[in-house]
């Protein structure tokens, strides 16, 4: 990553993830949804393109997360797409898209989970298990045929 001094249009996310005007592409396309007859001549969703695979402000782990995590909205080159129509005005939908971006890279930011630690039932647990298998394996067996004397 080279080091470069964050403009005032970069998004900080954290230390390791922050988001470049220059990563960012977007392309406004017609939106489905409410809008009358506006609908079919105005175009007002936000298709935000963001190059992930080439990203400069992303570290290694937090660009390998954030395609993983974009599942189905990652291309095979590693750019994101984030589709925003759910307003009437780009303006607003863009701010959507932009959101959603951040969000999304936000959570790849986060550090991973602690291990699990491993651990083993305590010995009167195990010995209550074991005692209810007998009384329940007991009630089976006297479910049989009953035999006439």
């Amino acid at each position: 990553m080279t080091a470069r001094m964050a403009s005032d249009d970069d998004i900080i996310i954290s230390g390791e993830a922050i988001i470049r005007p220059g990563d960012l592409h977007e392309d406004f396309i017609r939106s489905s949804g409410p809008g009358g007859q506006n609908v079919n001549k105005v175009a007002t969703a936000v298709q935000l393109r963001f190059d992930a695979a080439n990203a400069s402000g992303l570290s290694e782990r937090v660009r390998a997360r954030a395609i993983k995590l974009a599942g189905q909205r990652a291309t095979k080159d590693g750019v994101i797409v984030i589709e925003a129509g759910r307003f009437r005005t780009q303006e607003q939908n863009r701010a959507d898209a932009r959101a959603r971006l951040t969000a999304l890279v936000a959570k790849a930011a986060e550090p991973p989970p602690p291990p699990r630690k491993k651990t083993r039932p305590s010995k009167g647990a195990v010995e209550r298990r074991l005692k209810s298998k007998a009384g329940r394996s007991t009630v089976k067996k006297l479910r049989g045929r009953v035999d006439s004397d």
